[in-house]
């Protein structure tokens, strides 16, 4: 299992704090009212329940808030989870990235989606779903809690250009494909609002260009983690080579000098007198 030390700091409690928040407002206020009706609405609530709030969830690492807050036997048995083998396999970048990538294609483009809407306790399960599978992606990408296996930052990258391509195909499918869930929304009878077409057309955008947005910030936490990590490398590689160096130094035997100690004058100036 792979560690990263320390309890969480203020900004990251402050991070968790604002995912909830936006969790509140994607299923308890005006959203969660209209996301049954428009096309858009529940666009913007799947987003917001897939990406933005488990992004902000795994920002303010709450496996180390959890093993931190546990006794010596429940920090024992979480390091036992999180060694396993499942846990290595589930919580891997390929199997987090696969299961976030094709979600939004099961939910637009099966029954998945007007079921969603019309039996509440699918609904209701449904948001969960988006709220696991997203936390479980950014905590496996991110890796900022405690992890099973900690990958370079440099294959989240490589992932999420594949990703960038495969939520645009999705975009442009809802924007100039077939109505999604078209007699469902023909029966509410909706007389207000815009048309079936631009509602879905509208939600397309926010899908693909909100969530391009909405992906920078993730972007460049991934892009600071790799020159981190190839810092870490480089000093590592510096720290093995001195200590190299020094095990291969005979006792007794005599420094070699630069071509410039020879000749006093140079080697006045430059202290090496």
């Amino acid at each position: 299992m792979a560690r990263r030390g320390g309890e969480p700091t203020p900004a990251q409690a402050w991070s968790f704090a604002s995912g909830l928040v936006l969790w509140a407002l994607a299923t308890l206020s005006v959203i969660a009212v209209y996301a049954p009706v428009l096309f858009w609405m529940r666009a913007l609530q799947v987003l917001m329940l897939l990406f933005a709030v488990p992004f902000l969830l795994a920002l303010g690492r709450p496996v180390a808030t959890l093993r931190a807050a546990s006794s010596p036997s429940g920090r024992a048995r979480l390091d036992r989870v999180l060694a396993s083998r499942p846990a290595r396999v589930v919580c891997s970048p390929l199997v987090t990235s696969a299961l976030m990538l094709a979600t939004p294609w099961l939910l637009y483009l099966t029954p998945w989606y007007v079921a969603s809407l019309v039996n509440s306790t699918i609904g209701a399960l449904t948001r969960i779903l988006l709220l696991l599978i997203g936390f479980g992606y950014f905590y496996a990408r991110l890796q900022a809690d405690p992890v099973p296996h900690r990958y370079s930052p440099l294959l989240s990258m490589g992932i999420s250009v594949a990703e960038t391509l495969g939520d645009g195909l999705l975009g442009l499918v809802l924007w100039l494909g077939p109505l999604i869930a078209e007699d469902y929304y023909a029966g509410l009878g909706r007389t207000w609002g815009p048309s079936m077409r631009t509602d879905q057309t509208v939600g397309a955008g926010i899908l693909w260009i909100l969530g391009d947005v909405l992906g920078l910030p993730f972007l460049l936490l991934l892009m600071r983690a790799l020159g981190s990590r190839e810092k870490e490398l480089a000093d590592e590689a510096d720290e093995a080579d001195e200590v190299d160096r020094t095990v291969h130094v005979e006792p007794g035997s005599v420094r070699p000098t630069l071509w410039w100690e020879a000749d006093p004058q140079l080697r006045n100036r430059f202290g090496r007198g």
